[in-house]
């Protein structure tokens, strides 16, 4: 588990974020990973639907074994 993390840590990785990535690219950054969580989110969801490809694929190591 993650340890106890305080308000004095979460400023310190935030500055470094800040200088890493530039005040400019933040907002973008940050709704990159939005997104990425939304997609994800919608994913586990909706769980796993192979697509035609996947299941002919499957078929076909059935038959072979």
């Amino acid at each position: 588990m993650l340890p106890n993390v305080g308000w004095s840590e979460l400023l310190i990785v935030l500055v470094i974020v800040l200088v890493l990535f530039g005040a400019k690219r933040l907002p973008e950054l940050a709704k990159s990973m939005g997104s990425s969580l939304n997609a994800f989110k919608k994913g586990m969801k909706n769980g796993f639907e192979p697509d035609e490809k996947d299941a002919k694929e499957t078929k076909e190591q059935t038959k072979l074994s």
